[in-house]
């Protein structure tokens, strides 16, 4: 048929890797230690573990959840583990971080989770824009994990795609 439309990156073999579409929407939440300090930087331990008893944990189900202390203070070691153990049995995952942290971590944790082998020596696109705030070590990440499989590596959308790398 004359002048019909032909869709000729769906027909390629064009990959397109969102990182949008492994987004996990769990919330994201974080605590600071530093509302726990007497002076804003002494931890006592019976106040603590006071303290983390009266708590209702039950708001961190399912929640990515980012430790950290505002303060200067210096903690002991058991204190992100003290917390942790409250949190372990509701979180989805709990890391050491502040909510900017905490993202890179999920994505990190999440890319290297990810099969790759279906972009074996295939063109991959990275897709470069997205409704929700990705970090940019995410990108950073993907490209080099994408470099071990794919032909080459772009970034952006198929009409205006950046290359990256390309397999020599």
């Amino acid at each position: 048929m004359e002048g019909e439309i032909v869709n000729k990156v769906a027909n390629s073999s064009l990959k397109i890797f969102d990182l949008e579409e492994i987004y996990p929407i769990n919330p994201r939440m974080d605590i600071d230690i530093s509302q726990w300090l007497y002076e804003g930087f002494v931890l006592r331990e019976k106040e603590f573990r006071a303290a983390l008893k009266q708590i209702d944990w039950s708001i961190y189900q399912d929640a990515y959840v980012g430790l950290y202390c505002s303060t200067e203070a210096i903690l002991p070691g058991w204190t992100y583990m003290l917390l942790t153990s409250y949190l372990q049995p509701v979180a989805k995952r709990v890391f050491l971080g502040n909510k900017s942290e905490l993202e890179r971590f999920v994505f990190q944790e999440l890319l290297l989770s990810i099969d790759y082998s279906e972009y074996e020596n295939l063109p991959v696109i990275i897709k470069g824009c997205s409704k929700r705030e990705i970090p940019e070590e995410a990108y950073v990440l993907a490209t080099q994990l994408m470099m071990q499989k794919a032909r080459s590596v772009m970034f952006g959308e198929a009409c205006s795609a950046v290359p990256i790398f390309k397999k020599k």
